[in-house]
């Protein structure tokens, strides 16, 4: 499972056309939808706290854990910033542990898609379970197989003044893996020269009905999937969908 490393310096850099505020918007919706308005929430994958940030600010008592220490590092450094009581955590998904329950664990941004074994997003599912509250709520997103179908073999490339990046993408169509060779060109604060780093990642994409199935056997019900941003049923034609889960009975 890859850590974001090098990329983190500039994450939030390239990450700066994303409507963070309509995004938290819509999974904040979903979370006072199921009656989730306050209390204790759990971020997995939680990045450089840009969403962690908004759920505390909309009254969530948040905790935030990645597998990154990069990009805590960042994290922690808004947390300074702002002054927000966010507890942040350094852990695998896959192996995540917490002192009690919750209310709510959510995930976005397609962490998800970064375990690339059933068996680990079931290891995954069942660890939520447990730390959900009973009837807690569980609301994650995922990139779908046509998403990455449609990135296919493609490079993407962006420059900015502090920073550029090579993206050199390739589907595995049979394997549903999605890999990417990440060459990033740093800007170094001090003598003005870029420095070159390289990092592999590699996702996977899952059906809708395996997701339900390893939902359902890892103890929890399934609510719903959405079309990503909507309340329409997601469909194997969607790019991005959200899940919805509910803790009933360990």
């Amino acid at each position: 499972m890859a850590s974001y490393q090098s990329f983190a310096q500039v994450y939030d850099t390239f990450m700066d056309n994303i409507d963070y505020d309509g995004w938290s918007a819509y999974l904040i919706g979903l979370l006072r939808e199921y009656g989730i308005c306050d209390g204790l929430v759990l971020e997995l994958g939680c990045g450089t706290g840009s969403m962690t940030e908004r759920l505390a600010m909309a009254g969530y008592d948040m905790i935030g854990s990645d597998l990154s220490p990069d990009m805590l590092e960042i994290a922690m450094e808004k947390k300074d910033a702002s002054g927000l009581n966010i507890l942040y955590l350094l852990q695998d998904m896959r192996e995540f542990e917490l002192y009690g329950t919750v209310r709510a664990i959510v995930s976005v941004c397609d962490s998800m898609n970064y375990i690339l074994e059933e068996e680990d997003l079931l290891q995954v599912f069942r660890l939520v379970n447990n730390y959900l509250d009973p009837g807690g709520m569980f609301i994650f997103d995922l990139n779908t197989t046509k998403k990455y179908r449609d990135m296919g073999e493609t490079t993407i490339a962006e420059n900015r003044e502090e920073a550029s990046f090579i993206w050199e993408n390739y589907f595995d169509e049979e394997e549903k893996i999605n890999e990417y060779d990440l060459t990033l060109f740093i800007r170094d604060e001090e003598d003005g020269r870029f420095d070159r780093f390289e990092e592999f990642h590699e996702q996977r994409a899952y059906s809708l009905t395996e997701i339900g199935e390893l939902i359902r056997e890892s103890g929890m019900e399934l609510i719903a999937m959405y079309d990503a941003f909507t309340h329409e049923p997601a469909t194997e034609e969607c790019e991005r969908v959200y899940v919805i889960a509910r803790e009933q009975g360990k």
